[in-house]
């Protein structure tokens, strides 16, 4: 066995209804004045009502910045910072999907009062160095696994999505709570948990860091995954099938976080870039076709996942029938939970392929991580085909 390291929260706390008692935990935790990030769709939903009021008993003061939208630019983190120091926040929670929950980490290390490097100084790995607040991580979706990631994911630029990582992005607390999640539309449901299974597979077969504790997560989030995403498809106020959606997401996070994704988010980021598709839907648009060129690569791994997947209705046969098995029905799994499958469907032109795939290499920091070289003509050629 070859050496490798393992971090992840401090502690996650699974259980419905544990939102509810987000001002006793803060309050615990020594906190005074708590910065609330969330975006503006979760304060519309009055989500964030009977947690308002949970502070409020615990006399604790809460601010809300309800400004994160999709793919937050470096404008939106700024605005965030400039909250947290005004209130003089000694905690932050991240509430929400992972935009939300990307940007409280970046708040929580930027708006720490000993805190001298800017935004632009931590673009990178390993560059976000010292302290940073009491962070809380609350998400609302079951797919990024944001919760549990060091890495914070922003937009620089005009299309360009740029990766932050370090460990003191971590957070003390993730809460899992899946009634948070029984308002959920169906194709949010389907996109967000077809995400979780991405992190699970890519963290699977990650070249350069995949390790025993995180082949033990991604291989459980997968089964999870596959057991639930239809069940609470079919009915969203399921709670045993939610939390385990949120479960399974979870433990997708923390076996990505640890053995990182590669070319499937690559490909996946340009099209968040350039057509602003949700990052989920981007990684279920070129999931079969990125798992299609890595096979040669990767046949054996992909067949150890098959079971997972598939269950009872995996055939017998060869490693090659059951890994074209296994990308089939992911394949299909999208087209049964009503979301788009081909990139001209969302906006897509022939003309822009090219482009998408000059973006994608730019992705290097996951490129490296994928298990079979990837070269622009590549890229296009798997744009190609889900086109």
């Amino acid at each position: 066995m070859q050496g490798f390291h393992f971090a992840t929260a401090a502690q996650i706390l699974c259980e419905l209804g544990a939102a509810n008692r987000l001002g006793s935990l803060c309050r615990d935790r020594g906190a005074r004045s708590v910065l609330l990030v969330t975006d503006p769709g979760i304060v519309r939903l009055g989500m964030l009502d009977a947690i308002g009021s949970s502070f409020a008993e615990a006399g604790v003061a809460l601010a809300i910045f309800d400004e994160v939208v999709a793919d937050p630019p470096e404008a939106v983190v700024l605005a965030a910072v400039a909250s947290a120091r005004a209130l003089a926040a000694d905690l932050v929670i991240g509430f929400g999907g992972g935009s939300s929950m990307d940007v409280a980490k970046l708040v929580a290390f930027l708006a720490h009062p000993g805190c001298s490097q800017e935004l632009s100084d931590i673009h990178g790995l390993g560059n976000a160095r010292g302290a940073r607040l009491p962070l809380i991580q609350v998400p609302t979706t079951a797919g990024t696994g944001s919760e549990v990631t060091t890495v914070a994911i922003v937009t620089t630029g005009a299309t360009t999505k740029t990766g932050i990582g370090s460990p003191i992005l971590l957070p003390d607390l993730a809460i899992l709570d899946a009634e948070l999640t029984f308002g959920l539309p169906g194709p949010v449901t389907a996109a967000t948990g077809i995400d979780a299974m991405v992190h699970a597979i890519e963290a699977y077969t990650s070249r350069i860091r995949k390790n025993p504790l995180s082949d033990m997560l991604a291989k459980e989030a997968l089964r999870l995954l596959a057991a639930n995403l239809e069940r609470v498809m079919a009915n969203g106020q399921d709670p045993e099938a939610r939390q385990a959606m949120l479960l399974g997401a979870c433990l997708a996070g923390q076996a990505f976080a640890n053995a990182p994704v590669a070319a499937v988010h690559a490909l996946a980021y340009p099209l968040g870039g350039h057509l602003h598709v949700p990052h989920g839907l981007s990684n279920a648009l070129v999931l079969p076709h990125v798992l299609r060129f890595n096979a040669p690569a990767a046949l054996a791994h992909y067949a150890q996942l098959a079971p997972l997947l598939l269950g009872g209705r995996l055939l017998a046969g060869s490693d090659e029938r059951r890994v074209g098995q296994f990308i089939d029905e992911l394949a299909d799994l999208s087209s049964r939970c009503g979301l788009p499958t081909r990139l001209r469907d969302v906006g897509a032109t022939s003309e822009l392929l090219p482009r998408l795939a000059a973006d994608a290499m730019q992705q290097q920091r996951l490129l490296v991580n994928n298990p079979r070289p990837l070269e622009e003509t590549d890229a296009l050629a798997i744009y190609r085909s889900a086109y």
